[in-house]
């Protein structure tokens, strides 16, 4: 008969324990050893990545913005008398001079007014040498009265004095004596009041002229205030350029007040350009600027900032202090490179894609010999349009990664191929 042996039982079991525990151990340091072990780092092609050298000396600080050219002299032309247009007589793009008529309009009631006007002022005028006429006979008169006066003073004067020596001999009574004295002086006296009046009556036809003379201004001043409405009714240029606008078309009724053209000097332009308003902070006025035409560069300075933001940039002019290439008009889109200032003798490097001013980001740094680039934090300090100041973080001469690497976001590492 068989006999069961338990201890041969027992080893097969054993034998299976150990074996699991040292699969399970192995498995364990396989799992501990995979974990260990950094993620496979991904591939980019170098060709397909942008990469610049760090470098040391002198940082121009830039600041771009675009705009237009615009003209430095715009006349708004409105209309400065009431009518309704006649004739339209220049179109929009045509060469004018100052006193070029753009358009003719009419009104009768201000034709009227101007007839009427001129009517007063004559009459005024007629009035006055009337009245200069009349005032100077009355003077004539006043002056004949004083010249009688004064001829019978004289003449009692005379006879006083004569009868006053001969009362000393008693050729006449002494009565009759003092009667002429008596007349002699109610004559001296007369002739003061009527100098005095000759004098009053002149004094007063001088200011009686200059109220006829300061109507006949009122009534002239009239008649220039109506006939400048009148000439209004032809609308000029006032500047010799190029008519760029026109907003009224024939037989349309005009109020005084109302916009009709715009000319514009063709040959002074200037640029408007749009800055960010995070850039705009250092701009100042005399800055000297670039502007791209398109069709070649011209030099110019920063001739005004405005104060005021809108949708996130500020308005820069820019006086434009070269000569303007064939082809630039008003309207025309440019580009401007505003020089902000010069720091010498720092680290510098290519703008990065997201990289702010004064801000920290992480760059891929390249190492040469491994063939691959490698995450580090690094400290940008001011930027211009194309490159950026390093506070930290990096040498003169590492290589940079400044692409967009927000794809590898979640690596340290990349391989260069």
């Amino acid at each position: 008969m068989d006999i069961i042996r338990e201890d041969l039982k027992q080893k097969r079991q054993r034998k299976r324990w150990i074996t699991g525990v040292i699969t399970a151990g192995a498995l364990l340091a396989v799992f501990i050893l995979l974990s260990g072990l950094e993620p496979a780092a991904p591939s980019a092609d170098r060709a397909s990545v942008f990469i610049d050298s760090v470098k040391r000396g002198e940082m121009l600080r830039q600041v771009r913005g675009p705009g237009v050219l615009v003209p430095k002299e715009i006349r708004f032309i409105s209309a400065a008398s009431q009518g309704r247009v006649e004739r339209v007589l220049v179109k929009p793009g045509a060469v004018v001079e100052a006193d070029t008529v753009l358009v003719e309009m009419s009104n009768p009631e201000l034709l009227q007014a101007n007839e009427e006007a001129r009517w007063a002022l004559n009459a005024a005028e007629a009035d006055f040498v009337s009245r200069t006429v009349t005032l100077e006979n009355d003077v004539l008169n006043q002056r004949a009265r004083l010249a009688e006066v004064r001829g019978d003073y004289a003449s009692a004067r005379l006879t006083a004095d004569a009868e006053g020596e001969l009362v000393q001999d008693n050729i006449i009574s002494e009565i009759q004596w003092k009667r002429s004295e008596l007349l002699a002086e109610q004559l001296k006296e007369r002739l003061e009041i009527e100098t005095e009046r000759t004098e009053k009556m002149r004094d007063a036809m001088q200011a009686q002229l200059r109220a006829e003379q300061a109507r006949i201004e009122q009534f002239r001043n009239q008649l220039k205030l109506r006939a400048e409405l009148v000439e209004g009714l032809k609308v000029r240029a006032g500047i010799a350029g190029v008519l760029q606008e026109l907003t009224v078309e024939e037989g349309q009724q005009v109020t005084i007040g109302t916009d009709i053209a715009r000319v514009a000097r063709p040959d002074l332009l200037i640029a408007e350009l749009r800055v960010a308003e995070t850039q705009a902070k250092d701009i100042l006025l005399g800055q000297p600027v670039n502007i791209d035409t398109r069709n070649g560069i011209v030099a110019g300075h920063v001739l005004r900032i405005d104060p005021a933001v809108r949708n996130g940039t500020v308005q820069v002019d820019v006086e434009l202090d070269g000569e303007l290439p064939r082809g630039a008009r008003p309207d025309l889109s440019v580009d401007g490179t505003i020089e902000i200032d010069r720091l010498e003798n720092v680290l510098y490097v290519g703008r990065p894609a997201f990289g702010q001013a004064n801000s920290t980001v992480s760059l891929f740094k390249l190492r040469k010999e491994e063939g691959d680039a490698v995450r580090v934090q690094v400290q940008l300090g001011k930027t211009s349009v194309n490159v950026v100041e390093i506070l930290g973080g990096l040498q003169e001469g590492d290589q940079v990664i400044l692409s967009d690497t927000s794809v590898w976001d979640d690596y340290d590492r990349i391989k260069l191929d």
